[in-house]
């Protein structure tokens, strides 16, 4: 029987940049069996694992990837501590460097100004703890299934959606049409109105003023409701003019239809099925805040396993980068929204 996550992948020199110096091109392998490398340029060693979760750890590569993945697929953390034999903090602090580096990763690639023509969703969702409701704001593009940035807060309020939006305007691209689709909640649009605006200048003494972006169309999807059932579906605009928000919708979406925020609402639905402590009846209630912000980190590498696009930065698939330069080892296999339901 072949395992094949046992078996550790050849060393690649060209996937490397030296820590140190950052030289890209003359390092070498220094040690198959301690997997290290060596730079030419300022004559020092490091290891493959440099800038990973992987990294100064005591336990073999594939126990650590293995564990990342079941988090990842929704497995508790108590059936991995019982099969694997592992202590609960130790999975904990797993989790939390995962979190955190596939933050890093999406700072890195993807809040660079490179989303362009875009649908953008975002939403919302809660769950309790045993201290009282917790909120996460999330954002997503329609066309390539990309999450882009979540927050979270103890309350709904516009500085938790202010985050999200402030994230998504760095990974936009200036002076191209695009498209954002919000539920009827007003924190979006009061978050958008003060995040993405830029100083209007006259040539006149005094503060310019702040305008929204001319190439930002904001349209509410409110779901009104009576007994508890959906009676009818209206949206508004409230940024930019309709022509311009119709052509963008039948642009992004690959199906003809109308505006909605469907996708994000799917990826939330997604996020709370892989991670329990999400659902909104459970028994696995978290006990502190900064535990469901830990949990909340897993948004970024169960993001980039929903819908990682390769025109980023390369095969996302095979080989991620940090900013230290080092490759990571954990496979992020890319799934389509069709695959996830």
């Amino acid at each position: 029987m072949n395992l094949e996550f046992v078996t550790e992948p050849a060393l690649d020199p060209a996937l490397m940049v030296c820590p140190h110096c950052g030289e890209e091109e003359r390092i070498w392998i220094h040690s198959q069996q301690e997997r290290r490398f060596k730079c030419a340029s300022c004559q020092r060693t490091f290891a493959e694992s440099r800038g990973t979760p992987l990294f100064n750890e005591r336990y073999p590569n594939w126990v650590i990837i293995l564990v990342l993945k079941l988090l990842a697929s929704g497995c508790p953390v108590q059936a991995i501590v019982f099969g694997f034999e592992l202590d609960e903090r130790k999975v904990a602090e797993w989790q939390q460097a995962a979190g955190e580096h596939a933050q890093r990763v999406q700072q890195t690639h993807v809040c660079q100004e490179q989303l362009a023509g875009e649908q953008i969703q975002a939403d919302e969702l809660w769950s309790k703890t045993q201290f009282g409701p917790v909120w996460m704001a999330t954002a997503m593009a329609v066309f390539s299934r990309l999450f882009i940035w979540g927050a979270v807060g103890v309350e709904r309020q516009t500085w938790l959606m202010a985050r999200v939006v402030a994230k998504l305007g760095a990974a936009v691209r200036r002076g191209v049409p695009i498209l954002w689709v919000t539920d009827g909640y007003g924190g979006w649009e009061q978050a958008i109105r003060q995040v993405l605006r830029t100083p209007a200048y006259t040539g006149k003494p005094g503060r310019p003023q702040l305008r929204i972006w001319s190439e930002l169309h904001l349209v509410q999807v409110v779901k009104r409701k009576a007994a508890g059932r959906l009676v009818g579906i209206e949206r508004r605009l409230r940024i930019s003019c309709w022509d311009v928000a119709q052509q963008l919708l039948c642009r992004t979406q690959t199906q003809l239809g109308v505006f909605n925020a469907a996708c994000i609402e799917r990826l939330n639905a997604t996020f709370r099925t892989w991670m329990p402590a999400l659902t909104r009846r459970s028994r696995m209630l978290t006990h502190r805040t900064n535990l469901r912000n830990r949990s909340s980190l897993t948004n970024y590498p169960q993001g980039l396993r929903y819908r990682p696009f390769s025109w980023l930065a390369g095969n996302w698939g095979a080989n991620l980068h940090t900013e230290v330069g080092a490759s990571v080892t954990i496979q992020l296999h890319p799934v389509s929204a069709v695959d996830l339901g």
